[in-house]
């Protein structure tokens, strides 16, 4: 049973990757897209996302031994809804239980954020949700880092912080 589990948990995740590497190859191409087909596909792939979140509610009520990696990708998912996430990298990696990689990510925006390749506003958005990421997963902060959260905490990310693995996501 373990292994149909593995295999089920594997597809899963599978499915997860690829809708949120969806969304950030959606949000790479946006300038080589008009408005309404931006529009569009994003709306597309959101709607893909809540009928995953529907199935994943569904497998999570009765399967114990994946319930917290199932909770997991279901926050996920909830918070590309809510738009709590704008990132869909740090969304894929939150979900995957990657907290490595969100702090080598969060590094990588910091440098961009150095070498001028973004805003100040996005490149602090995103370390913003890197942090959230790491926070929610149960890694402990710097005391950097939680000065930072403190500092540029959005309501959306307040609601996420809020849901935990048994309720669902509440967003105005």
């Amino acid at each position: 049973m373990a292994s149909a589990d593995e295999k089920l948990l594997a597809n899963v995740q599978d499915q997860m990757s690829r809708l949120l590497s969806q969304l950030k190859d959606l949000d790479e191409l946006r300038d080589e897209l008009d408005d309404e087909e931006y529009e569009e596909t994003k709306a597309d792939t959101l709607e893909q996302l809540k009928e995953f979140e529907k199935s994943l509610q569904t497998m999570a009520s009765g399967k114990n031994t994946v319930v917290s990696d199932l909770g997991r990708m279901k926050l996920a998912i909830q918070a590309a809804i809510s738009e709590a996430f704008k990132a869909p990298e740090v969304m894929k990696l939150f979900a995957l239980n990657q907290p490595k990689q969100l702090r080598e990510l969060m590094d990588q925006i910091k440098r961009d954020k150095v070498l001028g390749k973004h805003s100040l506003e996005k490149s602090d958005g995103e370390i913003l949700e890197c942090i959230m990421a790491l926070k929610k997963l149960g890694e402990e902060l710097t005391p950097e880092e939680a000065k930072f959260l403190q500092d540029n905490q959005t309501r959306a990310m307040s609601l996420f912080e809020e849901v935990d693995d048994d309720q669902e996501a509440k967003v105005d």
